[in-house]
């Protein structure tokens, strides 16, 4: 069935979703959904809009923002252009976040986004009404509900777009209580995070903030390569607010895009929680030199001397900071986010530039934006959809989701590929879907004298993320309850314990003592004597390990 054929009936009894993007690693999200004689086409986040231009007409009646992430939003400004009369709908924080996108053009082909109210159904064209609900992740994000009402019956499409039910520093968590009951009959949801599990986030936050203060304690200043929005942000209210940082004598840094979507922020503050409102009530939210940690823009006069004393830098741009001399002096800690919402790789061409550098050393953080696993399927068993459309997120994270039994058995599941039309039937049986591919494995144990192998069949090796689990051919094994859980060890892990050996080696700690031997203190003059103690350790009664030679 092709997609014009779609308008023929006015009141159907089906559903259809057409996905030009799915957001599968780096690639945008763009859905074009297909209500009764309507055509919404939920997000832009696509880097080319060609697919959309393949005919005259617009390829939908109206346009949805979920947030002004790139991924979700960079190809508007294009689709915009092609149809200036396609209506385009966001939230007013989303309107006004979206021109960090297009920082080259100006400010006036920039403002065609139409904010709508929270909360506040509209019937935008007959039979058919939105609503904006608050999603979390972002300022402004907003999960889509669109009702399609018919003689027999009124059908329910519910677009989360990025959501997190946590709280955030800026932005409160998505509300499963005013989602209760709603009942949609498909929800399209994403799946960043697959099935993986994390810790709560004040966790987060509080490993975050004890890694960048250890590296300032042992002198080295901390690099933060960030998106122009959202992660950079919290991580600047985090450290302001912080008690390892309140008050403390130190600069943060902030360059590039990331100092400018601050700007827009503070003009946004009324939008915000009202704990925020609060904060900036006592204190300047960004841009204070009177208050510590100060926090100041990066500016021309810091080059060369910058990471003396040691500081924080926030940038969207690390490429052009070590090309234009900003990270010569003294030692760095870059700290990049986990995968896989990632912004700069590891391996990517700046950060192995830098990390030549022995002066340079590099390690990742976990500060979530999305729901993790446990979260996302709460969300859905509160909604009880009859069809889920996961989207965000690598294809096997997805695949994750979509074997898992407590959802298979209950909701018809689809994973789209781009171009491929899901019809989404509606009724009151269940329809089992075909089970997906097995992602489960079986292996034998075999405990020798000396160790214990586990041997895994030759098929594993097939999944693509078997490549970064066996990067350096060691794992690390822990308990998690009663289940033994395999982590692979990377080369940067490694390179990276080296450095941190390197780091220490000429300091007075607990790595150079003469008394330190397999992790634990054996001066019985120590109160550290018989405990197990980190390698950066100090106490009173240091001797270093070269008194032993003489």
């Amino acid at each position: 069935m092709s997609r014009s054929s779609l308008t023929s009936d006015p009141y159907p009894t089906d559903l259809y979703c057409f996905p030009y993007g799915v957001g599968h690693y780096r690639e945008g999200v763009c859905l074009q959904i297909q209500m009764g004689p309507y055509r919404i086409l939920l997000d832009c986040g696509l880097t080319n809009i060609d697919p959309l231009l393949t005919q005259a007409q617009p390829p939908a009646d109206g346009v949805f923002c979920s947030h002004a992430h790139g991924d979700h939003a960079r190809g508007l400004l294009a689709l915009h252009e092609a149809f200036p009369d396609l209506p385009i709908y966001g939230s007013e924080v989303t309107r006004q976040l979206l021109p960090l996108n297009w920082p080259e053009q100006p400010l006036s082909q920039k403002n065609f986004c139409h904010p709508l109210k929270w909360r506040s159904p509209v019937e935008l064209f007959k039979n058919l009404t939105v609503e904006l609900l608050p999603a979390g992740h972002l300022p402004g994000a907003a999960a889509t509900l669109l009702s399609y009402r018919t003689p027999q019956r009124t059908y329910k499409v519910l677009y989360t777009g990025d959501f997190s039910l946590s709280n955030l520093q800026l932005v409160e968590g998505l509300s499963v209580e005013a989602l209760r009951g709603l009942s949609p009959d498909i929800l399209i949801i994403e799946g960043s995070y697959g099935t993986t599990r994390h810790p709560h986030r004040r966790q987060q936050e509080k490993h975050l903030m004890q890694r960048i203060y250890e590296s300032l304690a042992q002198g080295q200043s901390v690099l933060l390569p960030v998106p122009p929005l959202g992660l950079g942000q919290e991580i600047l209210k985090l450290l302001r607010s912080h008690h390892q940082f309140t008050g403390r004598d130190l600069d943060i840094w902030v360059d590039g895009n990331v100092a400018h979507a601050c700007d827009i922020y503070l003009d946004l503050l009324p939008e915000f929680p009202l704990s925020v409102q609060n904060f900036a009530k006592h204190q300047p939210l960004f841009w204070d030199e009177r208050i510590c940690p100060r926090l100041r823009r990066l500016t021309l006069q810091q080059r060369g001397v910058l990471g003396q004393p040691p500081c924080i830098v926030l940038t969207d741009d690390v490429a052009r900071l070590h090309q234009e001399g900003y990270l010569m002096s003294g030692s760095w800690l870059i700290l990049l986010p986990e995968k896989p919402q990632s912004t700069l790789e590891p391996n990517s061409p700046e950060i192995l530039e830098l990390t030549r550098s022995p002066s340079v050393h590099l390690d990742t953080y976990l500060l979530a934006e999305h729901s993790d696993g446990r979260n996302t399927t709460q969300l859905i068993h509160n909604l009880r959809p009859q069809h889920i459309i996961f989207v965000h997120g690598s294809p096997t994270y997805l695949a994750d989701l979509t074997n898992l039994e407590e959802l298979r058995n209950r909701y018809q599941l689809h994973s789209p590929a781009v171009g491929t039309l899901v019809e989404l039937p509606i009724g009151e049986q269940f329809i089992q879907p075909a089970p997906p591919a097995p992602t489960v494995y079986e292996g034998e144990l075999n405990e020798l004298e000396t160790n214990i192998t586990l041997t895994l069949p030759k098929g594993l090796n097939q999944d693509p993320r078997w490549r970064q689990f066996a990067d350096t051919g060691l794992v690390e094994a822990r308990w998690q309850g009663e289940e033994l859980v395999l982590r692979g060890i990377s080369q940067r892990e490694l390179l990276n314990q080296s450095s941190q050996s390197r780091t220490v080696s000429d300091l007075d700690c607990c790595l150079t003592c003469l008394h330190y031997r397999g992790q634990r203190c054996w001066n019985s003059q120590s109160p550290l004597y018989g405990f197990k103690v980190t390698p950066e350790g100090y106490c009173p009664v240091f001797a270093p390990s070269d008194q032993e030679d003489q």
